[in-house]
């Protein structure tokens, strides 16, 4: 099929090529009637794919020689969209709501440029298209909320980007029961033939009453098609094996029990799949990273395998993980829990004083680690507060006192070496985009109950670095041996994204150069730091950059500045990593093509884990503000104007991050104008002033579920 597919390729690709339909494309690439099926299946699947378009009367040619281009339809909560993804890279295409027709959120369609006789484009730059044909749908099934008025129901989907509601009609296959008002389920699509009228679609499931606990969760992994547990085999194969190493393992591996090696890790993590030591060799160090060896027990072509590919990646849930191996794996045989014999691949990294590697050697080896400590603990431990009180929330061990001399010891020379590496990173390009986050924390029914800001402090960043270390160290050795393996790629983002970036930044008091240039990049983001519309014009610049993904060809990556980058640190949840393990064990890869097969099929569910992570925190806020709105004493929160609208102010809440918006009739103590030029409200009477920058409390006092948007008050301080 695949050579079959090529041939058609490259006959559409010939110079005077003329349409031809299925059987003149057989004739010409002299196939017979008995392979017509064959040939009818690749024209199939090349047009599904956006290679290849059908016109008239099903005559078959390359998109670009019919002015066509196939994408990915990216929609917008107000019904507009655009094309992204698109094939030969021919940039993005604005699409109106009226031009989607019947295209929803994610599908891959076909686009005809729309000129309308205009010079210049409008939106933003990017040039019109009108979706001619829907290629292949990402929406068979929506989950959504029922509601109903004058005697008929529709859901209303959890995913703002899909505009219309959806009609119910009777299903198919009669329910247990009948979807009521408020009830979350998920409905089957019918084929959707006009813009004009609502789409129409029957449940399929109920999931329960939307505010039920849990029920949004289950919600989330519907939407996004995660997995709710692992297949009998899969379980079976996980059950075999032991629960501790076994005599046998041992065999061939480096005896490392006696190194003080730590793991450090967030306060509620299960799976411990990195370790490390560092100690001082002369005025240099030697890094030693130790990475549980999951591919000793996950042998290619088992059950296990064939799963832990399919998942491709452990999805992180507020409230829930979806592992991507078994637990008797994830949190147990290959978890490097402290006291406890592990199997391990192991990285030994010796760098100069100046932080420059001079050697690396990988081995398999056996660790015992003498300690598990959470980044609390270690920034205690690097902030000398280890022996008295601290401020910070008590986690889970109960305290953050290590008093331990060894460890205490590892930890800071691990530091040492970490920060030396930290400047050379910065120094040789690598940009700043590190981000906090926002833990939820739950009750025991998985309400939430506190929001809590992670900084990237320097105990995130002792790992970060040493994991950076090891992963360039293993794609270097990987590039040099000419071993078939998958690495990190992120490519030289557009110049055109940059420079939209550089003008929103500019509004802001941003001013910098020619953004194409790293060094006029770096300048910008040291600018931006500390900024209160920092948080907003990162996450603005990384849309400007293209998304990291997995391939097969070495081609580096831009954020990190780095040459040679893979994944090697984090095999429990990472399958790319489980891939890389075996190409440095010198394990065969598989089959010419099914490396690359792989590493785009794991780019796609890293994809949607990361949508459904995004997904299952928002919605943990929303349901904190909504709580804030029935308690007695709500909270108040820190805000900062990021944009003046017509209608009211933009802010973020920085302890939080989360945007929403105050609307200018919540505005005390005047009546307000809007100053468009200036950007900002001007009361009429007094002379307050609400402009960027403005910072001030605010409480909530309005939450819309369904749009995913909150509306705040000041209050008085």
């Amino acid at each position: 099929m695949k050579n079959l597919k090529n041939d058609i390729l490259r006959l559409l690709a010939k110079p005077g090529y003329q349409p031809l339909e299925k059987v003149g494309i057989s004739r010409q690439l002299g196939l017979g009637p008995a392979q017509r099926k064959k040939v009818r299946d690749a024209l199939a699947a090349l047009e599904q794919d956006g290679h290849i378009a059908r016109v008239r009367r099903n005559y078959y040619v390359l998109p670009s020689t019919a002015n066509l281009v196939t994408g990915t339809v990216l929609a917008f909560p107000g019904g507009n969209a655009k094309l992204i993804d698109t094939e030969g890279g021919k940039g993005e295409f604005f699409l109106s709501s009226i031009n989607l027709g019947t295209a929803l959120h994610g599908d891959r369609v076909l686009v005809r440029p729309v000129h309308e006789g205009r010079e210049q484009p409008r939106h933003g730059g990017a040039p019109e298209g009108r979706v001619v044909r829907i290629l292949k749908s990402a929406n068979e099934t929506v989950v959504g909320t029922v509601a109903s008025t004058k005697g008929f129901q529709y859901v209303i989907p959890d995913d703002p980007r899909l505009a219309q509601d959806i009609y119910l009609r009777r299903p198919d296959k009669a329910l247990p029961q009948q979807p009521k008002e408020g009830d979350k389920v998920v409905v089957r699509l019918d084929p959707w033939e006009s813009r004009h009228v609502n789409p129409e679609g029957e449940v399929l499931e109920i999931l329960g009453q939307a505010y039920a606990p849990g029920v949004d969760l289950i919600s989330i992994m519907r939407r996004h098609g995660l997995p709710e547990s692992f297949p009998t085999a899969v379980q079976g194969e996980a059950e075999q094996i032991p629960e501790t190493v076994q005599p046998s393992d041992r065999k061939g591996r480096e005896d490392l029990r006696d190194m003080a090696v730590v793991t450090i890790d967030p306060d509620d993590a299960k799976d411990f799949d990195d370790a490390i030591h560092v100690e001082r060799k002369g005025a240099g160090w030697r890094l030693s990273v130790h990475i549980a060896d999951v591919s000793h027990y996950v042998q290619r072509g088992t059950a296990l395998d064939r799963e832990a590919r399919h998942r491709g990646n452990s999805t992180y849930l507020a409230g829930k993980v979806i592992p991507m191996l078994p637990e008797r794996l994830s949190n147990g045989v290959c978890s490097l829990k402290p006291g406890v014999e592990r199997l391990a691949f192991s990285a030994f990294l010796d760098f100069n004083a100046e932080g420059v590697l001079r050697s690396a050697r990988f081995a398999r080896t056996l660790i015992r680690s003498i300690a598990r400590l959470t980044y609390r603990q270690a920034f205690a431990i690097l902030e000398n507060k280890t022996s008295g009180r601290s401020d910070l929330p008590v986690v889970p061990e109960g305290s953050l006192c290590y008093t331990d001399a060894g460890v205490q010891e590892r930890v800071k020379a691990a530091w040492e070496l970490a920060r030396v590496l930290r400047r050379r990173r910065f120094e040789g390009g690598s940009l700043d985009l590190d981000f906090p986050e926002v833990k939820v924390w739950l009750d025991p029914e998985g309400r939430p109950e506190r929001l809590e800001k992670i900084e990237n402090d320097v105990s995130h960043q002792l790992v970060e670095e040493c994991m950076l270390a090891a992963n360039e160290a293993v794609a270097s050795a990987l590039k040099r041996a000419k071993t078939p393996a998958v690495y990190r790629i992120h490519e030289v983002p557009d110049p055109d994204k940059l420079n939209e970036f550089r003008e929103k930044a500019a509004r802001y008091g941003c001013r910098s150069g020619d953004l194409t240039k790293r060094a006029e990049v770096q300048k910008l983001l040291k600018l931006i730091r500390g900024k209160p519309e920092e948080y907003l014009l990162k996450l603005e610049f990384l849309k400007s950059l293209k998304r990291a993904t997995y391939g097969i060809a070495p081609l580096g990556h831009y954020g990190l500045a780095k040459a040679n980058y893979t994944h090697f640190t984090s095999p429990i949840r990472r399958y790319a990593d489980l891939l890389v393990h075996r190409a440095l064990a010198g394990e065969p890869s598989g089959k010419a093509g099914e490396l690359g097969e792989a590493a785009m099929h794991i780019s796609r569910t890293e994809r949607t884990s990361a949508e459904a992570e995004k997904d299952s925190v928002q919605r943990k806020k929303l349901e904190y503000f909504e709580r804030q709105l029935r308690a007695r004493v709500p909270e108040k929160f820190r805000a900062t104007v990021i944009d003046v609208r017509s209608h009211g102010l933009v802010v973020e809440l920085p302890d939080v991050l989360f945007t929403g918006m105050i609307h200018v009739s919540k505005l005390p103590d005047d009546f307000y104008t809007f100053d468009p030029v200036r950007l900002l409200f001007r009361g009429r009477r007094g002379k307050n002033k609400f402009g960027l920058g403005a910072e001030l409390q605010v409480k909530v006092c309005r939450v819309d579920v369904y749009k995913k948007q909150v509306d705040f008050e000041p209050v008085k301080t």
